[in-house]
């Protein structure tokens, strides 16, 4: 996000998708309406403006940073919006927070939350019960959603399409194939449509880094904490993006 782009969001005011926090002292708050924004169509929170809609910012350090993600770690399950920050003259900068939709239902602190035009609400009882429900019992869920238009088989790791089969054959779980093109694998393996292929086959699969934007939760963060529990300080914090099979760790990574 660029200042342009902040200052066309900024425009059009608080809304359904849309919250303004004057700075990240009210993260508390803005981690409620994360929470409340991936329970529906997703948006942006943002840290420096004010409710009349002026661009202040505040200073950014690392920590500052960190103390956000510590905040959005109360949201179950695990979120991870884009941070992006947007430098402002005289060394303030702005930190957006850009909130998928979809999934969940999420939870801040055990309690669901929504939207309701441009306050953030409690989710009800019933509503969150419901939702909850529909999880349980999706037939359309999103794995088994065609991919965004332009995503290919050349986006695909080919040769780990390849071990998959060569491993379950090896087991004995698969008996050899006839045809072992990609799109042949994949119709077997339940991951295309029609010849299309479904958001489980890149989840799996996903390869190129044009993907990222894509699919930002194919993603594995990594920290390191100070001390032996999780209330010490950062040491060290990693993401690393990828498919299923390049992120889970080998035998020979696992120490003895």
């Amino acid at each position: 996000m660029n200042l342009k782009e902040l200052k066309a969001i900024v425009a059009r005011r608080e809304s359904e998708r849309t919250e303004f926090k004057r700075s990240t002292g009210q993260r508390s708050e803005a981690a409620k309406t994360v929470c409340a924004l991936a329970n529906g169509l997703g948006g942006f929170v943002i840290f420096g403006i004010t409710d009349k809609g002026e661009i202040v910012g505040q200073q950014v350090a690392t920590s500052t940073l960190e103390d956000v993600a510590n905040e959005l770690r109360r949201i179950e399950p695990p979120i991870f919006p884009d941070v992006e920050t947007v430098a402002l003259k005289g060394g303030n900068s702005v930190i957006a927070l850009r909130v998928p939709g979809g999934g969940g239902p999420y939870t801040y602190d055990g309690r669901p939350y929504l939207r309701h035009g441009p306050t953030t609400r409690v989710m009800p009882r019933a509503v969150y019960e419901q939702r909850v429900m529909e999880k349980l019992h999706a037939t359309s869920r999103w794995e088994n959603q065609p991919v965004p238009s332009g995503v290919t088989f050349a986006d695909l790791d080919e040769e780990e399409i390849q071990l998959t089969v060569d491993n379950a054959v090896d087991l004995g779980r698969l008996e050899p194939l006839k045809r072992r093109t990609t799109k042949a694998i994949l119709a077997g393996l339940g991951l295309t449509v029609e010849g299309k292929l479904l958001n489980a086959a890149v989840a799996l699969y996903g390869k190129t880094q044009r993907l990222q934007s894509l699919y930002p939760q194919c993603s594995l963060r990594l920290a390191r904490f100070r001390g032996e529990d999780r209330l010490g300080d950062f040491i060290d914090n990693q993401q690393y993006w990828g498919h299923a099979f390049c992120l889970a760790p080998s035998r020979r990574d696992i120490p003895a």
